[in-house]
């Protein structure tokens, strides 16, 4: 059953300010006042972590806008909290909600490395380059202690198959040994997301991930121990972050990066609801005009779900960003492209577990 809230407040540590009911619950829960006694909202919600008892680790993709093949998402929900998240609805499957539970009911693929070994020794197996960060963060705050993604890192470097990394976490970086490793045969890259510059617009964004200042660290020493890294600019959001799309790119220049992405901010499902009270209560001055300007570069909606023009937008406005970005990345000399990640397979050895067919030679 969907629980609708916890108040319209923000809370510590967190940016959703509702938890409203999944899409696929009957029934949901509404507060009411009855003039009673109304107990004291909490400032803020533990986490809470659960195993995932998952039977494969490996999806495979078929969207023609995203450049992998296959992708782990060591974890669903992430305590990252960040309003904008695309994988939010996904907790719906859970039963959960978008809201506050994504941010603070959190679930780990438990054995994911054994899972994987038992995935690449399969006889039909054929190794293509592994995303780890497509849906929710690998490395998350919970990443420190239950090394889930340090363990699908670990047989990847042992059977040498290519993997990338999109993470806003400093956190990568207790892993450049394997990083390193992996990279000495052009087997690893690590993308670092940044957001904002700014650290006050950074708290209430994405409450719980690394600082700026951090993850412009991990890019430079992710490059200078021989790890390919570069940075994505995501989500740019119309008149909250668009105009620091050129400061970011000059910092991550400067730290070492050699290409850059982007990606427009989308809305899918109930992301739009959280976002738009986020709006309401972090730049109440212009959440109209910036839901304005989305709906511009949507098409009239709030969200563009169509291949091709979800991760740009469309109209005058995106065609501005477009501009800006391929401009921008020209003059720091910056590979402008989706980083549609090409990384050798043929180095590729396939684990031999327990319990599997016996190969002949």
């Amino acid at each position: 059953m969907g629980r609708s809230i916890v108040g319209r407040k923000a809370l510590k540590g967190r940016a959703a300010l509702t938890n409203p009911a999944g899409r696929f619950e009957r029934q949901s829960l509404e507060q009411f006042h009855d003039g009673w006694y109304e107990e004291e909202q909490p400032q803020t919600i533990a986490t809470t972590i659960a195993p995932d008892l998952a039977k494969h680790v490996i999806t495979r993709n078929d969207s023609p806008d995203v450049g992998f093949d296959y992708s782990i998402n060591p974890y669903r929900g992430c305590e990252h909290g960040c309003i904008y998240c695309y994988a939010r609805p996904s907790h719906a499957y859970m039963g959960l909600s978008a809201g506050i539970d994504f941010e603070t009911r959190l679930f780990y693929k438990q054995n994911a490395g054994e899972i994987l070994e038992q995935e690449l020794a399969k006889p039909g197996y054929v190794p293509k380059t592994i995303m780890l960060g497509a849906n929710t963060d690998p490395y998350q705050p919970i990443e420190r202690d239950l090394r889930v993604t340090r363990s699908v890192l670990e047989v990847l470097a042992r059977t040498r198959h290519p993997v990338s990394i999109i993470s806003k976490s400093a956190l990568v970086l207790r892993d450049l040994d394997l990083l390193t490793d992996l990279s000495k045969d052009g087997l690893a890259t690590v993308s670092i997301s940044i957001t904002t510059l700014s650290a006050e617009t950074k708290r209430s964004l994405e409450p719980r991930t690394a600082s700026p200042q951090a993850r412009l660290r991990a890019l430079r020493e992710l490059n200078a121990a021989g790890v390919p890294s570069g940075v994505m600019v995501a989500p740019v959001i119309p008149a909250i972050t668009d105009h620091e799309m050129e400061s970011i790119l000059e910092a991550a220049a400067a730290a070492g990066a050699q290409w850059a992405g982007y990606v427009l901010l989308r809305l899918p499902y109930e992301v739009k609801d959280l976002f738009r009270d986020w709006l309401t209560e972090h730049f109440p001055d212009r959440a109209a005009h910036v839901m304005s300007l989305i709906n511009d570069m949507r098409g009239g909606r709030d969200n563009d779900p169509n291949f091709g023009s979800r991760m740009r937008g469309a109209g005058p406005m995106a065609e501005l960003l477009r501009n800006r970005f391929k401009i921008a990345c020209q003059r720091l000399h910056l590979i402008n492209q989706r980083r549609d990640v090409q990384q050798p397979t043929n180095l590729f050895r396939p684990p031999l577990v327990q319990n599997s067919q016996m190969r002949l030679f």
